[in-house]
């Protein structure tokens, strides 16, 4: 099951769509609109979805592209972003939707290991100034220790190790854990 805000969103099917409308998603590949421009690419979900006038869009879409860097790129379609700067113009199109939670699922592992550092501080400036609830799915052991209140850390869908970040990365329990961590720290 999975509750959001105290209610169940698998058990009334009928509200889906509403809770889909509260929840941003980056994911590892982008899934920009190849067609469209970065600043459209953030513009069209608040049309489409939220209902939101051209022009309200445009300024909440601006607002957030600025946020991450990337004011100079509104014009440019995907192919001609960088790896990079195509998952910061996703972060910006997720955070122009405002929703409550942000979910990235892996969003440094489809990238270059120099455009890793640039997205990790954009989400790491989120995490810092927003306020906002960000679950984040990632490999990344030293991003994940500076920016989490709270790390899970899961084997094959299990969650093995709850806790703050000191205590599941300097001193896990699990023996899975420790394994995984004595790898990470090895290399």
């Amino acid at each position: 099951d999975i509750i959001f805000k105290g209610k169940s969103v698998t058990k009334d099917k009928s509200k889906i769509t509403k809770y889909r409308t509260l929840v941003g998603l980056v994911f590892k590949y982008f899934n920009l609109f190849s067609n469209m421009t970065a600043l459209k690419n953030c513009m069209i979900g608040q049309e489409k979805v939220l209902k939101k006038s051209k022009n309200e869009a445009k300024e909440t879409a601006l607002k957030y592209l600025e946020k991450v860097g990337m004011t100079p790129y509104i014009n440019a379609k995907p192919k001609q972003l960088s790896g990079g700067q195509q998952q910061r113009v996703a972060i910006a199109k997720a955070l122009s939707m405002q929703p409550d939670i942000l979910l990235f699922d892996e969003p440094t592992s489809a990238l270059d290991p120099q455009m890793v550092g640039d997205v990790l501080d954009v989400m790491k400036d989120l995490a810092k100034d927003s306020g906002l609830t960000m679950l984040i799915v990632t490999h990344e052991m030293k991003f994940a220790e500076d920016v989490a209140n709270n790390i899970i850390f899961m084997n094959n869908g299990v969650i093995l190790e709850e806790g703050d970040p000191e205590k599941v990365l300097k001193n896990p329990d699990h023996p899975e854990t420790k394994e995984f961590l004595q790898r990470f720290f090895d290399e």
